[in-house]
């Protein structure tokens, strides 16, 4: 019969001494204490990993800073997994390693990771705006919690200032970024829900806003502003250019001349710089290609149709249209991107088939299919469109040179 072993009390443990050699105290049922000729007492777990042949020490830490009642309960929280058939070592490291990842996946980490993958889907521009939003608003609070830490409540408490300014749309964007970030973080294994699925309902919704732009009656009346205006020679022509185009700013501001085609007579958008990240081309006028001669003495040999004034070897500003219109007294009536509306609103009203006008705004046909079977096509049926737009375009403005019969100061004019 084994002998049966009697349980520590903390007066012994109190009064052991150490030795030339390091001894054990047993406690029973696999716990012992190790004292240690230094003087240290350290707590030890001995058991039998499950399917292993030999038996294992885990320690329980250090006497006193883990008492005689702690080390008790961690042996029978050992033996109750040992029960099931779970090597409580393993999961002592297993608990250390996903309290340390989630120290180490942070909201702002996972974010960037998030838009990393994110990136191939969107414009460049895009990225640093969506960046830029959460490291302004999010991270200064967030950033830095643990991703499967964060709740509704802390998220909304973080954009409650930021909708009591007014800032709607801005919300409900930060809403929709935030919750892309935690289904990122579920999909990927780094937390087990998304708490943050609702958080949108505790703001008002925004307020559905057209973008700015004129009727087509006061195109006449814009072109005149345009040439009258005290602006750059370069800012003028990415107006005109942005206006029979119909691109967005960003596009027009980017143009570069490797895009274009002259013996094609196209503008090729590569996929990288449109918004739904497909290519887009662009039939060119004789009037867009009139406006390209004027650029060539500019820019011909740089990397841009329309360079930055300040660093020639980068392209100017995409707001620069958008702050000249607004100087031309068209602040709160028209911005840059509302262009489009303008010409999209006259074409639809001439007639034109809706379809074209669609493809000539880069809007994407919902019909996968029929795009693709489409797209070239498109291209050529909507030369004599944008043609008629340009011979529009000149048309309004009677009375007014247009930019590629002026001999303008160049050197003069100001921004």
């Amino acid at each position: 019969m084994a002998n049966k072993t009697t349980p520590l009390s903390d007066t012994e443990i109190k009064k052991a001494k150490p030795r030339e050699k390091e001894y054990i105290l047993a406690d029973g049922r696999g716990l012992s204490l190790r004292v240690k000729p230094n003087g240290s007492k350290n707590w030890i777990f001995n058991y039998k990993p499950p399917f292993a042949k030999k038996r294992t020490n885990m320690g329980f830490g250090a006497y006193p800073e883990v008492t005689l009642a702690q080390a008790r309960t961690k042996r029978e929280e050992a033996r109750q997994l040992l029960a099931q058939e779970i090597d409580p070592k393993e999961h002592k490291q297993a608990t250390y390693a996903q309290k340390d990842a989630e120290r180490n996946n942070t909201f702002e980490k996972i974010a960037a990771e998030w838009l990393e993958v994110k990136r191939p889907s969107v414009t460049e521009g895009h990225v640093i705006s969506t960046w830029n939003s959460l490291k302004l608003h999010i991270f200064p609070e967030i950033g830095d919690y643990p991703i499967n830490k964060i709740t509704a409540q802390k998220a909304i408490s973080v954009l409650k200032p930021i909708a009591a300014k007014g800032n709607l749309e801005t919300v409900r964007r930060l809403c929709q970024r935030i919750n892309e970030i935690m289904v990122f973080s579920v999909n990927t294994g780094l937390a087990e829900h998304n708490p943050l699925a609702g958080i949108g309902k505790a703001f008002s919704a925004p307020k559905k806003q057209n973008m700015t732009t004129i009727r087509p009656e006061e195109l006449p009346g814009l072109m005149r502003s345009i040439n009258r205006a005290s602006i750059k020679f370069v800012t003028r022509c990415l107006i005109e250019w942005q206006l029979h185009t119909l691109s967005r700013p960003s596009e027009a501001a980017g143009a570069r001349w490797e895009e274009i085609d002259f013996e094609e007579k196209l503008w090729v958008i590569p996929a990288e710089r449109m918004k739904k990240r497909r290519i887009h081309s662009i039939p060119l006028t004789p009037q867009t290609l009139a406006i390209l001669e004027e650029l060539k003495p500019i820019s011909r040999h740089r990397e841009y149709l329309f360079p930055s004034d300040r660093n020639p070897r980068t392209h100017i500003n995409a707001q620069t249209a958008n702050m000249a219109i607004k100087r031309m007294g068209y602040e709160k009536k028209l911005v840059a991107h509302g262009l489009r509306a303008l010409g999209s609103t006259t074409l639809n009203e001439q007639g034109f088939d809706c379809d074209l006008i669609e493809a000539a705004l880069a809007h994407v046909d919902k019909n996968e299919v029929r795009a693709a079977y489409n797209r070239s096509d498109y291209v050529r049926r909507r030369i004599p469109m944008m043609e008629w737009w340009s011979e529009h375009i000149e048309k309004c403005a009677t009375n007014v040179t247009p930019i590629m019969n002026t001999t303008f100061s160049r050197s003069t004019e100001t921004n």
